[in-house]
């Protein structure tokens, strides 16, 4: 894993969960990076590094052309957020296996306002906030 790494696995938990930071704290953070972090160990299907699963496309929703928090998560001074520097330190400990698996091996989540085609009640695995997460694969 490179610095590199780290920086885009931060950058997607920024943007996908500092909304719920503020509900769940922390635990919000870790929950999505266990995703991240279950997807690279799991199946290559997502990518062979931490940076090809979180710009995969269609995955991560910040990363998409058409959503707000592209232009955010791409930021070059994101850094100044406090916020972002704790999304930075999740990052790591997360990838480095040094915080648990909220999830208990989740790879997929989605907003509670929403209901995929994927989502099974069978698959669960936890509801954190305004998140829910599964283990599909």
């Amino acid at each position: 894993m490179t610095d590199h790494d780290y920086d885009i696995m931060a950058r997607t938990l920024y943007g996908e969960a500092r909304g719920e930071y503020t509900k769940s704290g922390i635990a919000s953070l870790i929950a999505v990076g266990n995703v991240i972090v279950n997807r690279f160990k799991g199946h290559k299907k997502y990518g062979k590094t931490l940076t090809e699963v979180c710009l995969k496309p269609r995955q991560f929703s910040c990363w998409n052309e058409e959503d707000p928090n592209r232009s955010l998560v791409q930021e070059e001074d994101l850094e100044r957020d406090p916020l972002f520097r704790v999304a930075c330190q999740v990052a790591k400990k997360v990838a480095l296996g040094l915080w648990p698996d909220l999830t208990r091996g989740g790879d997929h989540y989605h907003a509670a306002t929403c209901k995929p085609y994927w989502a099974r009640l069978d698959k669960m695995r936890m509801r954190l906030g305004n998140h829910v997460f599964y283990k599909l694969d």
